[in-house]
């Protein structure tokens, strides 16, 4: 699905959050948006998911205006929002069930789904019985399972550890390559992590404090990428700096972090 964004500004009750965001992102693209908080970039999510309506401007899904939520486009949040009287498999099969799809169907589709996210042998477990990080992948699970054309993700990793989050920025990208429909989803995907969108992204759009604007764009379709992000350090140099954070700053806290202060 092609996203079109178009002249989009956004404003809430006076407070200006977006300021004229025109981008196009393309069908199989995943578009990382990063920025400071409380800039505009889930309500820009939010409108592409139909859940918001921008104060001027268009947004358009295969040349078709936005007008409210549909299947085509989910969206994704930090919290995992599994209900905990379903299991995992359950939960997964929810979200073909809301569709109309019969049960027997919908549970066929689930334990395919929660294969593909690792978690073969947990379909019975109910979201407390297993860590955070399968919990969300039981989310990615349900995320897939409707296939969308679109995927929108605030900050889905957001709240685990370091080692976790990689294993499901991992889980992510192959999710993606079993492709849905013969095609890749278009994903946008709000972090705020530099590191996580430089592995994630085939583009990056770098935002400024409210409103937002895009202060520059960074094409990383070309690159092979691993969790060494080493060839890519000149660019995040670039974006921490955009960010008003000095690499020093950067490397202390990570240091910091290491020693558990």
């Amino acid at each position: 699905m092609k996203l079109s964004f178009k002249n989009i500004q956004k404003s809430f009750s006076g407070l200006h959050v977006i300021d004229d965001f025109s981008r196009d992102i393309e069908q199989g693209e995943l578009v990382a948006l990063v920025g400071p908080s409380g800039c505009g970039k889930s309500t820009l999510l939010h409108i592409a998911a139909g859940l918001e309506t921008p104060s001027s401007g268009t947004i358009l899904a295969d040349g078709r205006p936005v007008t409210g939520p549909h299947p085509e486009r989910t969206l994704m949040f930090q919290e995992n929002a599994l209900y905990p009287w379903l299991t995992l498999q359950q939960n997964v099969a929810l979200a073909l069930e809301f569709q109309k799809v019969d049960k027997k169907t919908a549970a066929a589709q689930a334990r395919e789904w929660l294969a593909k996210a690792n978690l073969s042998g947990f379909e019975a477990y109910y979201p407390h019985q297993v860590s955070g990080g399968m919990r969300q992948r039981a989310a990615l699970a349900r995320a897939f399972i409707s296939q969308p054309k679109a995927l929108l993700l605030d900050e889905p990793f957001g709240a685990l550890d370091a080692l976790t989050r990689m294993t499901l920025q991992d889980a992510l990208r192959n999710l993606i390559r079993s492709e849905v429909q013969g095609k890749a989803p278009t994903v946008l995907l709000v972090t705020h992590d530099v590191d996580e969108a430089l592995f994630l992204a085939d583009r990056i759009f770098v935002f400024s404090a409210r409103p937002a604007t895009v202060l520059k764009e960074f094409n990383l379709v070309h690159h092979e990428k691993t969790h060494d992000l080493s060839e890519f350090s000149a660019i995040r140099r670039e974006i921490l700096c955009l960010l008003g954070i000095h690499a020093e700053q950067d490397e202390f806290a990570k240091t910091m972090e290491g020693v558990g202060v």
